[in-house]
């Protein structure tokens, strides 16, 4: 697919990357420094590695960036449940972000079962 904005993996990982980065910008740095740090950048790393993906010619590649991005997905996940055990980011706020990072794990799964790698 040459146009990834199209892709509802695409458009699903980029508004979490937006629910990342505003969720942060609000969180004082003393507390969530570090997360901020790694849960936008794996954020980021979700939306990057869907687009990128999407550009390669065999399923095997696909099928390697959407690992990438399953990964970044989970690392995200885990991120937000520190800050969530720590009652740092409003709770109706993080869990939101994982109930939509579980949802969007889902949907990677699948995109990748129908790869033939």
């Amino acid at each position: 697919m040459k146009n990834f904005k199209k892709l509802k993996i695409w458009q699903k990982a980029i508004l979490i990357s937006d629910q990342v980065f505003d969720m942060y910008e609000e969180l004082p740095w003393q507390k969530a420094g570090i997360l901020r740090d790694q849960s936008t950048r794996a954020s980021v790393s979700i939306v990057s590695n869907v687009a990128e993906g999407s550009s390669r010619r065999t399923e095997r590649e696909k099928y390697r960036y959407m690992e990438m991005a399953l990964g970044s997905a989970f690392e995200l996940e885990a991120q937000t449940i520190v800050l969530h055990r720590r009652s740092w980011a409003p709770k109706a706020q993080a869990e939101q972000l994982l109930q939509d990072v579980d949802e969007l794990q889902k949907m990677i799964i699948g995109f990748m079962a129908r790869l033939n790698p």
